[in-house]
């Protein structure tokens, strides 16, 4: 009775194998997957510092008044070139220059009295004391004097520097209070751009180091300078140093405010190995690539062994249906360097002349089928830029 019920297991057994096996055999293969290719290229490559900047004034100012009154002239327009020295707003000053006569009189009479007593000194009829006094007095009146004449030269708003004037409302009969904004000037030619480089990146930073800027509103158009100044503080909590360069504006195109993409040229040229961007993926446990490569037919004897073996026992490629090669994906780790553009430069783990994925990797594992279709492919260019359609 026993030997039955094992018999009927083993049976049992068998049949539910051979079933198992037959569905997995009908089960259909996966297909090669689609994919767009890069060959790795040795070009020369200029090692860049690239940072963020913004654009200020070699010198700017909101222009205010230091005391309050009346606007009886305006003498700008709005977006007007000045130069230094020029009379920009004249305020209400009637009040203080009839003070100021009156402290040039009293200036005046102190003088003659001076005179006189002097004359007097000569004839023994005053006193050395009394000069003294007429000598104080005169000095006093002479201050008054310039005094006044400074509260009226401060109703006159002038230009501290040549540059361009803002846009203002200000209108004659307006009144003013100290300290009010009147209008901004701002010096274009030369400009400064501001911006902060990582520390580890300072060794490579010098005063009079040439950069070249772009702004997105003029993408064609390059503006070089030159360093002028480096931060000697470190930022505690960013590890930036800030760096501030001059640069030409003779065209005055480049405005106080916009940002700027800044690139600084580091050494002299070398070559690389270069990929687009888009053939490397970025994990956590490295960064890799999938290189193509012809498929290999399995040794003679192995688990799904398959074609004839080449010359001198060397496995043979296999084919596809067409005849053709057939290619798999293989990944391998790669160590990534600068990038520029659209291309990223490698470091280790490649060879000039290999084939690697540019895109579609997401889809394959390792020995993955692919077939190549680069109809479509992803840029590759080392200034990229942005074209609107």
């Amino acid at each position: 009775m026993i030997g039955c019920v094992l018999l009927l297991v083993a049976v049992l057994a068998l049949g539910k194998f051979l079933q198992i096996r037959a569905l997995i055999a009908a089960v259909p293969k996966p297909g090669p997957q689609t994919v767009s290719t890069a060959e790795v290229q040795k070009m020369q490559w200029q090692s860049q510092f690239t940072a963020v900047g913004t654009l200020n004034p070699v010198r700017g100012a909101d222009l205010s008044t230091e005391v309050a009154g009346l606007v009886r002239n305006v003498h700008f327009k709005s977006g007007q070139d000045v130069k230094a020295g020029a009379l920009l707003v004249e305020l209400n000053a009637d009040s203080d220059i009839a003070l100021l006569h009156s402290a040039e009189a009293a200036a005046a009479q102190a003088a003659t009295v001076l005179k006189r007593d002097q004359a007097q000194l000569a004839i023994q009829a005053v006193s050395q004391a009394q000069i003294d006094a007429d000598t104080n007095d005169l000095k006093a009146k002479r201050a008054q004097v310039e005094q006044q004449a400074a509260v009226v030269a401060k109703k006159s708003i002038r230009a501290p520097f040549a540059g361009r004037l803002g846009i203002s409302g200000l209108n004659p009969g307006q009144y003013v209070n100290a300290g009010d904004k009147l209008v901004t000037l701002q010096t274009l030619d030369p400009i400064y751009v501001d911006f902060s480089l990582p520390q580890q990146q300072l060794a490579g930073l010098a005063v009079g180091q040439v950069v070249n800027l772009s702004v997105d509103t003029f993408p064609d158009q390059t503006f070089s300078g030159k360093i002028n100044a480096i931060s000697p503080k470190v930022d505690s909590a960013t590890r930036n140093v800030q760096v501030e360069a001059t640069v030409a504006n003779p065209k005055q195109v480049l405005l106080p405010g916009m940002f700027a993409n800044v690139k600084i040229d580091i050494g002299g040229t070398q070559e690389r190995l270069t990929l687009p961007s888009t053939a490397v993926t970025y994990n956590p446990y490295g960064s890799t690539v999938y290189v193509v490569k012809q498929a290999e037919a399995p040794k003679p004897g192995a688990p799904g062994a398959a074609g004839t073996p080449g010359a001198a026992g060397t496995p043979a490629p296999t084919t596809d249906a067409q005849g053709k090669p057939q290619l798999v994906a293989q990944q391998i780790f790669v160590e990534t360097g600068p990038t520029r553009g659209d291309q990223i430069s490698i470091v280790k783990g490649l060879e000039a002349g290999q084939v690697v994925v540019s895109s579609g990797q997401n889809k394959l594992k390792n020995g993955t089928p692919v077939t190549v279709d680069n109809s479509v492919q992803p840029t590759n260019d080392a200034n990229p830029k942005p074209q609107e359609k």
